[in-house]
Order: C-alpha cells, then sequence, then structure tokens
C-alpha cells in the first residue's frame, strides 16, 4: 500500500495514520513518527489501540466511517501516546476512495494552536499589561531613592526594633526598584540583530555560565542533533532566553537540585503562521528539560503572561521576556508540564543560504 499523495503526505503538519480493515497501522507521517516517538518500520502491522489512547469510542467511529463511506470529526478528546501525557485533540476520520475498509485518521492537537495564539499575542499583553508601570517606573524610582536614603540616614542613630524597621524599609524599597528596572528592560528590549548563528554554540555558552553560577548544583546533560543548520537570530539574545530557562529550572529544583536535559532536533512539520495569513517554517527545536516538581497547574497555561509566576516573591517577568524575544526571533514557545518533567522547547527558523556575494 502506499500512502497519500507523496507530496501532500510528509508536508502535513499533524500527525497522520493509515489504518487497514483491522485498525492496524500501515501508514504513517512525519509529524505521526514525532507524535508516537517511533518510527515507520517500528509501527508498521502494529494494533492502533496498542500505541494510542483516546478518551472517545473511536471504534464506534471507526465503523461508521467505513459503513457510510463518508468522514466523521471528533473534537476536544484527550490523546495520548503512552510516552506523554494525553493532549486535548481533535479528530479526524475519513474513508479511502478505493473502498478497501482502510480508513485516515488525523489528530490535530488543539494545544498547539493555543500556544501559537499565546505566542503571537504576547506582545499585546505585555503592552497592556506594562505600558503603564513602564511610563511610571522612572518617576518611582526618583522618590523611592530619597526614601531609600532617609532610611539609611535614620538607621545611624537607632538600635533595636526601630533599626529593625529601617532595614526593613531599604530592602523593600531595593526590591521595588529592581522590580521596576526589570519592568524597563522588558520594555527596552531592542529589536533582533539577525544573522547565522549555531545555536549549540549559544547553548554551551549558557551551559558553562549555568554550570558555574545558579545551576552549580545541577547535573547537566546534553543531547544535540549535530547536523542542525544555523538559524537566524541575535545571538546574545537568544543566550539571554536559554540562560533564563536553565534559571528557571535551577529555581525550580532548589537546593536540592536535580538534573537538566538541553536536546536539539529538527521537526520539519512546525510552521508559524501569521495573523495575515502567510506561513513560515520553525524546524530548528530546542528542549530545556528537567525533573524538577514541576508548574502548578493553575498558572500552566498563563506561565508566558507578565507578572505571572510560580515562585514567592517572583516577577513573573522571566518567562515573558523570553517570549517577547522568541517572537521577535518569529519562533515560538511552549512548555509541557508534569511533576518530575517539565520540557520547556523553543522552535526557530533556519537561517537562510547566503548569496554569492554574502559568501
Amino acid at each position: 500500500m502506499s500512502p497519500p499523495d507523496e507530496l501532500i503526505w510528509p508536508s502535513l503538519p499533524v500527525p497522520g495514520l493509515v489504518l487497514d480493515g483491522r485498525d492496524r497501522i500501515e501508514a504513517l507521517n512525519p509529524a505521526a513518527e514525532l507524535f508516537f516517538n517511533a518510527t515507520q518500520k517500528a509501527l508498521a502491522g502494529a494494533p492502533l489501540w496498542d500505541r494510542l489512547a483516546v478518551d472517545a469510542p473511536l471504534d464506534e467511529a471507526f465503523s461508521r466511517v467505513r459503513a457510510n463511506q463518508a468522514p466523521l470529526f471528533i473534537n476536544d478528546v484527550d490523546v495520548s501516546s503512552g510516552e506523554r501525557a494525553p493532549v486535548l485533540c481533535s479528530i479526524q476520520i475519513a474513508p479511502l476512495s478505493d473502498r478497501s475498509g482502510r480508513i485516515l485518521v488525523l489528530v490535530s492537537p488543539r494545544e498547539i494552536a493555543g500556544r501559537l495564539g499565546r505566542a503571537q499575542s504576547v506582545k499585546t499583553a505585555a503592552k497592556s499589561a506594562i505600558g503603564m508601570a513602564e511610563m511610571l517606573a522612572h518617576e518611582i524610582k526618583n522618590p523611592l531613592a530619597g526614601i531609600t536614603g532617609a532610611a539609611q540616614l535614620l538607621s545611624m542613630t537607632l538600635k533595636g526594633e526601630d533599626l529593625e524597621l529601617t532595614d526593613l524599609i531599604v530592602a523593600e524599597s531595593r526590591r521595588i526598584v529592581k522590580l521596576l528596572e526589570q519592568v524597563e528592560q522588558f520594555g527596552n528590549v531592542r529589536p533582533p540583530e539577525c544573522h547565522a548563528v549555531n545555536i549549540h554554540d549559544v547553548l554551551d555558552r549558557a551551559r558553562r555560565s549555568a554550570a558555574v553560577g545558579f545551576a552549580a548544583n545541577m547535573v547537566i546533560e546534553d543531547d544535540y542533533d549535530p547536523s542542525l543548520p544555523c538559524t537566524w537570530g541575535d545571538g546574545d539574545q537568544l543566550l539571554q532566553v536559554f540562560q533564563n530557562l536553565l534559571r528557571n529550572a535551577a529555581q525550580a529544583a532548589g537546593a536540592q537540585g536535580g538534573r537538566i536535559r538541553l536536546r536539539t532536533f529538527y521537526e520539519q512539520s512546525l510552521r508559524l503562521r501569521h495573523p495575515d495569513g502567510s506561513g513560515k517554517p520553525i524546524p530548528l527545536q530546542v528542549e530545556i528539560i528537567d525533573n524538577g516538581p514541576g508548574l502548578p497547574p493553575e498558572i500552566a497555561a498563563d506561565i508566558f503572561d507578565p507578572f505571572v509566576s510560580g515562585r514567592e516573591n517572583g516577577t513573573g517577568l522571566g518567562l515573558a521576556l523570553v517570549s517577547k524575544i522568541i517572537s521577535e526571533h518569529d519562533g515560538w514557545i511552549t512548555v509541557d508540564s508534569v511533576p518530575g518533567h517539565t520540557v520547556f522547547r523553543v522552535s526557530l527558523p533556519i537561517a537562510p543560504k547566503p548569496t554569492k556575494d554574502e559568501d
């Protein structure tokens, strides 16, 4: 059996499978191989239900499609490959035109669309949430400096509980100044100065910096695909992104430490679609994986929004800044998190081929 059209089949951005009359996997596209984390050769002939868990009576749906020779759509069902946590998907089922009993099954993860939407809207959300704070930051910092100075002068003549109060004023004032500086930094990120960047060089710089600093208590491993081409971006800003993600993983683990894995790979099916309908491939994948406690479920969906933080006294601007930088690079970022396994994935475009003059 040859799969659907040889050009269309590998280009589908969602997992696609062809099942025989007994619901055994006959063919699957590259996106499905990634979803199942297995190759076409390994899955060929395997019963679908040995590989896929779906929170819906799909066997009945398959029978209806075969009997009526008409497509069927199922929305909002949890789908798991057994290798990953369930994800909310829409499933499309259609009979093949040769009336052999074979069917085509397309699995469309809803989370990808939602996260792409959040990645695209982060600039708008940031402007609405931070715009006023950015305008006021300078005006607030000036009187705050006067308050801090006055408290320090008072502390020279005070003792006991009164001295503790002035020390508290100074400490809290400095914390507010730090927050205001982060707000200003978020609003003043310059546009990226893009050129061809070896993503592994950037990751190695981030790893070395983390290993001797904030992640000294962590075990950091790498799992790189050495064949990855260069991405198109600003090396310094991408370094800031990966340092921030490594810091986030280290802080989540706490003093007891843990393990971080840096993984890179190529996924040709991913494209970033812009509001105007145009699309751009983002096949270069970088994952920062840690075995920490995971994100609190109540904030997991909004973790890239400004002022959303899972840490006590956290500002909630670090991941918002990361998302903003990746958005400026025409990429996107997502997170999957369960206790003991959190994955931040950054997807980036490939650098354009240089012209002869540039060579």
